[in-house]
């Protein structure tokens, strides 16, 4: 029942994710963020098995972190796509695979340009313009799909996820009631209110 979706912009990437803790029909919380901070020009949404998403999510976190140390630079968004989905390969092969889905979205200060990045369960990796996992996924790509605008300003864009949010409250029988809403550009992450 979780769900998270990201857009493209002119300089700017915005990820959002559902608040909703939830396993089977139970709500455990209501106030989970589901974005982590991989950097200071990196966002990952994540939505899964509960247990598997927040240590998976750690995990990366702690391993960008780590690189950023040992080498005096951060990933660029590329390369931590890349290290993600090595990462999710590899465990499908483990005796205890993550059952994780992802949207990494970053802004590239070398290029200065941002990147968004869909990556699934399974290992799978494409750089998109816009991207939805979960059940409100089936109602916000058709309306992504209509109205993105990878020139668009941050506005613009916003008001496009707002069509999105409005689209599964409305329509998706079990929608979440509450999303948090980060973006990423050259001036580094931070959240939104919509």
């Amino acid at each position: 029942m979780e769900t998270s979706f990201a857009l493209t912009g002119k300089g700017y990437v915005i990820v959002a994710a559902d608040t909703t803790a939830a396993r089977s029909i139970v709500k455990m919380k209501v106030d989970e963020d589901k974005i982590k901070e991989l950097g200071t020009h990196l966002l990952m949404a994540y939505s899964g098995e509960p247990g598997d998403t927040v240590q998976f999510a750690e995990y990366v976190e702690r391993n960008i972190r780590l690189y950023q140390i040992r080498n005096l630079y951060p990933l660029r968004p590329p390369a931590a796509a890349s290290w993600i989905r090595r990462s999710l390969a590899q465990s499908l092969r483990s005796r205890n695979p993550y059952s994780v889905n992802l949207l990494l979205g970053g802004y590239d200060q070398a290029e200065n340009k941002p990147n968004l990045y869909w990556i699934d369960y399974l290992g799978s990796v494409v750089e998109v313009p816009f991207a939805a996992h979960g059940y409100g996924s089936y109602f916000a790509l058709s309306l992504l799909d209509k109205y993105h605008d990878p020139e668009a300003p941050l506005e613009e864009g916003l008001a496009t996820l707002k069509r999105c949010l409005d689209e599964v409250t409305k329509r998706l029988v079990v929608s979440p009631s509450k999303y948090m809403v980060k973006v990423v550009d050259k001036d580094g992450v931070r959240e939104v209110e919509i």
